[in-house]
């Protein structure tokens, strides 16, 4: 049974997305590792009663990967009816425990294309509030910082104005090459885990998405090591996208595994982050959040057809997640 439900979700990929695994020894590929939405990325809609477990489940996957981790945090997701759970904090503490940091990630995951900068800075500084005492107790602050969405202003002058804010603050933002899809997989996941009885059905069905996310996530990487060398003319150290979720409590050390085995190094965000790259200009202004190579593919006006071939999220992958798109 499992090998037929592992030959069902190879099938949902096509062909030209498939890339044969194993180090090449002429390209220097380095990674670093980030999680957004912690505590848990779903929070609201995560039974009660399993939050722990399933917390416990992808602090465990981590011990196991064994890689570096910057985990971004939501301080709205620490409180319920605005009175701070300390379960919850206890939660972030974990993290820190396991030798993992921390930043901010707002307080309500805002949208700054939406609210503003004057609301966006505020959610800035409010999600700070538990995380910079919390921090400052160990001897460390706070440094990094992820837009929610990845939207970071649809002008020169507001990626300016965020700028200085966050230096103003201690913080330097934290972009991301390696986008994708992982956030509907693990909606998807999560729904028929809670929304399904606990059938041999609904145990099928969290295999195959299981078995279908690490090839999936594997293929992003590779699609953006290609741009990467077509941009830049190198392997870039890359920044990887991922969230605290049910798919992750038990999939991520195989999906740290696969990468390792495509030759991959994890490294820290500090490391990623010193290549000169990431002082290229974003070139993009739209309404969205895409990678920071395509922004900079943007700056450059590259064509159309540069963007082409990136691999997407199945459409019974996204009818399972009830999306329409990634």
């Amino acid at each position: 049974m499992r090998f037929a439900i592992f030959v069902l979700a190879a099938l949902c990929f096509p062909p030209a997305f498939v890339h044969a695994e194993g180090p090449q020894a002429t390209i220097d590929r380095r990674i670093a590792v980030t999680i957004d939405d912690l505590p848990w990325q779903r929070m609201a809609d995560t039974p009660p009663d399993a939050l722990q477990g399933r917390h416990d489940a992808l602090m465990a996957q981590l011990r196991m990967a064994g890689v570096p981790v910057v985990g971004f945090v939501n301080e709205d997701k620490l409180e319920v009816d605005g009175q701070l759970q300390p379960a919850r904090v206890k939660m972030l503490e974990d993290w820190l425990d396991d030798g993992h940091a921390l930043d901010n990630h707002t307080y309500g995951h805002v949208d700054l294309h939406v609210v503003g900068m004057p609301a966006y800075q505020a959610a800035i500084l409010r999600g700070e509030r538990v995380l910079r005492p919390m921090l400052a107790a160990r001897g460390m602050t706070p440094r990094w910082f992820r837009n929610p969405y990845l939207r970071a202003g649809r002008t020169a002058e507001d990626k300016a104005a965020l700028a200085a804010f966050l230096a103003e603050h201690g913080y330097r933002l934290a972009p991301v090459t390696v986008d994708n899809g992982e956030w509907v997989w693990a909606f998807a996941y999560a729904r028929v885990l809670d929304g399904q009885p606990d059938t041999a059905e609904r145990e099928a069905l969290l295999e195959r998405l299981r078995l279908g996310y690490v090839p999936y996530m594997l293929n992003k990487l590779d699609y953006y090591e290609r741009q990467s060398q077509a941009l830049l003319g190198y392997a870039l150290p890359q920044i990887w996208l991922l969230h605290a979720n049910e798919l992750n409590a038990v999939a991520y050390a195989e999906l740290i595994a696969g990468a390792k085995r495509r030759g991959y190094r994890f490294v820290t965000l500090d490391e990623a982050m010193r290549d000169p790259a990431y002082a290229r200009t974003d070139g993009y202004h739209g309404r969205y959040g895409p990678s920071w190579l395509h922004r900079w593919a943007m700056a450059e006006k590259k064509p159309k057809a540069f963007y082409a071939g990136e691999p997407v999220v199945p459409k019974w992958v996204l009818d399972l997640a009830g999306v329409d798109s990634e």
